[in-house]
This record gives structure tokens, C-alpha cells and sequence, in this order.
């Protein structure tokens, strides 16, 4: 049977979502607390990849066990013990066999925080950025990604992906009391793409770029053309859409 994850996670100790040689993962805890707590070996599907650092506010994974479990309030607290602090499981419920985190979603959406001013309670969860910006500015090169298509010049350069088209329906600033948050929601991200739009835009907000030069950018689909990645720890999924279907059984269980 297949089942899926619902967890959230603070990034900042992690290097990232997926397995790593060089570093513990959120991955690979999930891995280990649901391997001890089935006593069998599990093997977790993520609905995307994190870079070290990033956040999720909302993350879902999928993983398959051969007979039915029973999730209770009780087996889930017991599973969270087991877990760091800074990783958390909200739901675990049946799905379909052909439902897959990653690919059956068809949305993802994230933010990126920025603040001007040092904050002692949100240390590694915001971008300390001094400089003033011109948000309107920003906000008018922020709307022509939703009028194109392929991104290439904000992917890393080493990807093995089949193509850089993504379908954004989403792409502003808003300012709310302190804190700058950029959202930017699409069917699908390329590797590093959205902190490369952050830093880029940026440049855009202070003045040392165009909003004609952005767009240019975008066209030459070269990334050297492209800002500097902002850093990792303004950066959070917040949320992955998927089908209505995919909790239905979630639904039937609660």
C-alpha cells in the first residue's frame, strides 16, 4: 500500500531535502524514524528536492508498505519523538497506488522573506537586506514571467534536466509590516531557480538593472547573464498542490 506524507521542516541543519555524501538530509531522518517505528525498511518519495537551507512549510513525500497501518493520533506523536526538533510530521494517510508525490502534484508554491533590520527570533528563517528597493519596479519584472515560458538563464548550470519550461501563474512582491516576501508559484521549479530570480530582481529593486535588461535576460536563456542566487535561508515551500482525489481517503479516515 502506498502512503503519503504530509511534514514540514526548518532546513537550516539539513543539506537538503534528498540524500547527500557529504551531509545529513531531511530525507534520510524521515528515512531512518519511519524505518524504526515500521521495523522494515522504508524508502521515501519527496514531491521535490530543497536545497541546503531551504524550508517547507508544507512538504509531502509518498512511501509503500505491504500491509495496511494504522495512524492514530498516538503513532504519529510517537513518530515526531523520534524525529529532531526542526522536522515535523502532520499527517501520514492512504492514497491510490498510482498517486506519486512528485509527480501527480501540479503545483508548487514558495516565498522568499527579506527584512531590513536583524531579527533575533528570526535568525536563518529571513534575508537580512539593508539596501532600499524599488518594490513597484520589481513587482513590473516579476509580471513578465508569467508571459514566457523557459527559464534557463535561472537554472544551475549543472542539471539534468530534459528541458527549463516551467508554466509560473504566480510571481509578485508584497510588503507586510517588516518583512518583504516575494511569492512565486508554478507547475515546476528548475535547481536553484527561484533564489536566482530573487537575486536578480534585487539588482532590478536597486536601480543597477532595467526591467527591459531582465526581460533581455530572460530571452538569452544564458544564466551568466543572470544575479547572483539570494541565500538560502529566506527561501520556503509553503505549499504543493495536488488533485482533490489524492485525499480522498485522507478525508475518509479523519
Amino acid at each position: 500500500m502506498r502512503y503519503f506524507i504530509e511534514l514540514s521542516y526548518k532546513g537550516t541543519n539539513y543539506h537538503g531535502w534528498q540524500h547527500q555524501r557529504n551531509g545529513i538530509s531531511v530525507q534520510e531522518v524521515l528515512e531512518k524514524a519511519l524505518s524504526t517505528i515500521l521495523r522494515q525498511p522504508i524508502e521515501i518519495v519527496g514531491s521535490g528536492r530543497t536545497d541546503s537551507g531551504v524550508h517547507a512549510e508544507q512538504q509531502f513525500a509518498h512511501f509503500e508498505v505491504g500491509e495496511p497501518l494504522t495512524v492514530t493520533g498516538a503513532f504519529l506523536h510517537a513518530l515526531n519523538c523520534m524525529l529532531p526538533p526542526d522536522v515535523a510530521i502532520h499527517a501520514i494517510f492512504p492514497v491510490r497506488d498510482d498517486d506519486h508525490a512528485r509527480y501527480t502534484a501540479f503545483s508548487r508554491y514558495y516565498q522568499y522573506r527579506i527584512r531590513q533590520r536583524k531579527s533575533p527570533f528570526l535568525t536563518d528563517l529571513v534575508y537580512v537586506f539593508r539596501a532600499d528597493l524599488d518594490i513597484d519596479r520589481m513587482n513590473e519584472a516579476s509580471a513578465l514571467l508569467l508571459q514566457h515560458t523557459d527559464f534557463q538563464s535561472f537554472s544551475k548550470v549543472r542539471t539534468s534536466v530534459s528541458h527549463f519550461r516551467c508554466k509560473i501563474e504566480r510571481a509578485e512582491w508584497l510588503l507586510v509590516n517588516d518583512e518583504l516576501t516575494f511569492h512565486i508559484k508554478a507547475n515546476r521549479f528548475l535547481y536553484g531557480m527561484v533564489r536566482t530570480l530573487v537575486g536578480t530582481l534585487l539588482e532590478v529593486g536597486q536601480g543597477r538593472m532595467t526591467v527591459a535588461e531582465f526581460e533581455q535576460i530572460i530571452r538569452e536563456r544564458d544564466r551568466r547573464k543572470a544575479g547572483r542566487s539570494a541565500p538560502a535561508n529566506g527561501l520556503f515551500l509553503v505549499e504543493v498542490g495536488y488533485p482533490e482525489e489524492v485525499f480522498t481517503k485522507k478525508n475518509n479516515q479523519i
